[in-house]
């Protein structure tokens, strides 16, 4: 009796190959990332995806356009992992801790786009920076409206500086491409638990006092 064929280890299926479109922007990503966009030409570009110059303008319309690209593909990353947290039913400080690990998540899987995101794109033309700046900003009321719901909700200090404890919360998290390596002794939710309790013993109201307590 013939034994059948093993099933193939899904593992080790080869996975399925990457349009020049997709080859484009990943090589982009790491040289904007480690030479910076401007010590990156396209001659750079086209030599290490075994091109000729001139035949990246089949694919792309010019350097400063996939520098965009890169940062609007970031951009909608981040979207798509925070703003499902608008309706979540959770109280504000579990949405924070939570929102903070699904934004270091989308840093450390996405370490070379992340570092020209938040490096590189103030390179663009003023029409294309005034559209990041504007996403930043939503961002950033995001994580106002967080900690508003927390001291409406009595989680968080009523004496709050809503502005300063936001821009403390994006400097946390967004600074994680600088020094985060994955597949080091620290997963992204680690990260995010660390940071959430040191940030939110400034962010937490005082208890209540226990009936009884001392003042």
């Amino acid at each position: 009796m013939t034994d059948l064929p093993a099933s193939p280890d899904p593992a080790e299926l080869a996975a399925p190959p990457k349009s020049r479109r997709e080859q484009i922007h990943e090589v982009a990503s790491r040289l904007f990332s480690e030479r910076g966009y401007h010590a990156t030409s396209m001659r750079d570009l086209a030599g290490e995806l075994g091109m000729q110059g001139g035949s990246l303008y089949a694919h792309i319309s010019g350097k400063e356009d996939l520098l965009m690209e890169i940062v609007d593909r970031a951009a909608r990353q981040f979207d798509a992992a925070l703003f499902t947290l608008r309706e979540d039913p959770r109280p504000a400080d579990a949405k924070l801790r939570e929102a903070m690990e699904r934004h270091i998540r989308v840093v450390a899987d996405n370490m070379d786009s992340a570092t020209v995101f938040f490096h590189e794109w103030k390179h663009l033309s003023p029409g294309a920076y005034a559209r990041v700046t504007g996403w930043r900003d939503t961002i950033d009321h995001f994580y106002r409206d967080l900690l508003r719901q927390g001291i409406a909700e009595g989680h968080f200090r009523a004496d709050l500086d809503v502005k300063m404890g936001a821009n403390l919360i994006l400097s946390a998290v967004n600074w994680a491409y600088t020094w985060y390596h994955p597949g080091g002794n620290l997963t992204p939710r680690d990260v995010a638990e660390g940071y959430a309790e040191m940030l939110l013993g400034g962010l937490r109201a005082p208890a209540a006092a226990e009936p009884g307590a001392s003042p």
